[in-house]
């Protein structure tokens, strides 16, 4: 069953619909902002992604008929909220950091404005979206950094949910990935899709050559041959005996990879193969690619770490009010604090070029502070994405893709490193007045 897009949220954000509705409440203006109150340990960074998939969420949320008549049969809402669901679409404005962006601990990623009805249904479904996509991606970058220039395939499907596999994709392609192996990610966002023969191809005829003559007369010698269904070297022998020195590339899914790699690079080229790639897989991630910085493994397949965020499923966004009928608000409780009023976040940087700091002042009282804050330019984090209900943000993932890099390029070295120590970016909080205080 395809799921109703308005129906992609939680008991309660309907429910409390309906009170605001029955007191008046539903019609406050209010914004609401999704955010991160720290990042995982070690971390420098986290990326930002799933804009583009939000932005067609909220385009297409809506109750159809047989989701309005599933409230109604169970009693979830009453008549007048009903009412409202049936017509409902989002009509107020989005602001938000372009995908494939940065964000640091309290960097509002998102801003919702509109009335406090329309604003609060879009909880459930823009966490959703933002949490995985961006737990991947944040995970995918650091792979794609500690592989220092050597191709990263994302290859995870078989790891996760089927939807979640697509999305999983397209993350990991933004912050850096070469391909994957997902076709329907290739054929929805036009990623470079990419894979050979598996195991059981090997092992479904008579004799290692024999598999290997029938992918050479079916893909040709520029492909990659699995070598390790039997015995590592002796696969590559029998390999480059049936394709000839000219053989595109060799897969290993096995065994430990800086020996298995060394090995197989003094093989080939002992046997004439010198331009023949090592492709290497299995439970790799950044630590683990890291590790093997010296190895002759041209490119890496990473699948389970990778989909499940490399130990981190979820970013732990939170999406809050923090103003309701022109008055700020925020939570005081302990350990789950937020910040009243809306932000506009801003980032200084460098005469080089490099971020240097991030400060979160009112949306509607913006002071010069770069003097003050000795950075050469402070410039506006965010961006307008939707306005009075209108997508303004038609950004192409590739387009994305190349913001990303530009936006890694300018993090400072120690942010970079695969554990900063508790180290990230500093954000300071400004006062209407332009006074500061460290947040971070």
């Amino acid at each position: 069953m395809r799921p109703s897009t308005g129906m992609l949220t939680d008991h309660y954000e309907l429910t409390m619909l309906d009170a605001a509705l029955a007191d008046g409440t539903a019609w406050l203006p209010a914004t609401f902002e999704l955010f991160a109150r720290g990042l995982p340990g070690g971390r420098g960074f986290g990326v930002v992604a799933g804009t583009a998939r939000a932005l067609d969420a909220l385009r297409d949320f809506a109750f159809d008929p047989a989701a309005l008549d599933f409230l109604a049969t169970n009693r979830i809402v009453s008549t007048p909220a009903l009412d409202y669901l049936a017509s409902y679409r989002f009509g107020g404005s989005v602001r938000g950091i372009p995908e494939g962006g940065l964000y640091f601990p309290f960097t509002p990623l998102l801003q919702v404005d509109g009335t406090f009805a329309e604003c609060l249904v879009l909880e459930t479904v823009l966490l959703s979206i933002y949490n995985f996509d961006s737990a991947v991606a944040s995970a995918a970058a650091r792979m794609v950094l500690a592989a220092r220039g050597r191709s990263i395939v994302e290859m995870g499907s078989r790891r996760t949910h089927e939807l979640a596999a697509v999305a999983s994709a397209r993350a990991a392609y933004l912050v850096g990935a070469m391909a994957t192996s997902n076709l329907e990610a290739g054929r929805a966002w036009g990623i470079p899709t990419t894979g050979t023969v598996a195991h059981a191809f090997i092992l479904a005829h008579p004799a290692e050559a024999d598999a290997f003559r029938a992918q050479l007369a079916a893909q040709g010698p520029d492909t990659t041959y699995l070598v390790d269904t039997y015995e590592i070297e002796q696969g590559i022998r029998t390999a480059v005996e049936i394709v000839g020195t000219g053989i595109g590339a060799i897969r290993i899914d096995s065994g430990d990879p800086r020996v298995e790699s060394k090995r197989a690079r003094a093989l080939l080229d002992e046997l004439g193969a010198h331009k023949t790639r090592i492709v290497y897989s299995g439970d790799l991630d950044e630590y683990r690619i890291a590790a093997l910085a010296d190895s002759p493994i041209d490119a890496f397949g990473v699948g389970t770490r990778l989909v499940t965020g490399s130990g981190h499923p979820t970013c732990n966004f939170v999406y809050k009010l923090v103003a309701a009928g022109g008055r700020g608000v925020a939570k005081l409780s302990a350990d789950k604090e937020t910040i009243a009023n809306a932000k506009n976040p801003r980032r200084g940087y460098t005469s080089e070029g490099k971020l240097a700091l991030e400060v979160l002042g009112l949306r509607d009282a913006e002071p010069d502070l770069a003097a003050s804050l000795k950075v050469a330019e402070l410039l506006p984090a965010q961006e307008l994405l939707v306005q009075e209900g209108e997508r303004l943000s038609h950004t192409s993932l590739n387009e994305s893709r190349a913001f990303h890099r530009s936006q890694i390029e300018a993090l400072p070295e120690e942010l970079l490193s695969l554990d900063t120590h508790g180290r990230t970016l500093p954000t300071l909080l400004a006062s209407e007045s332009g006074d500061l205080s460290p947040l971070v």
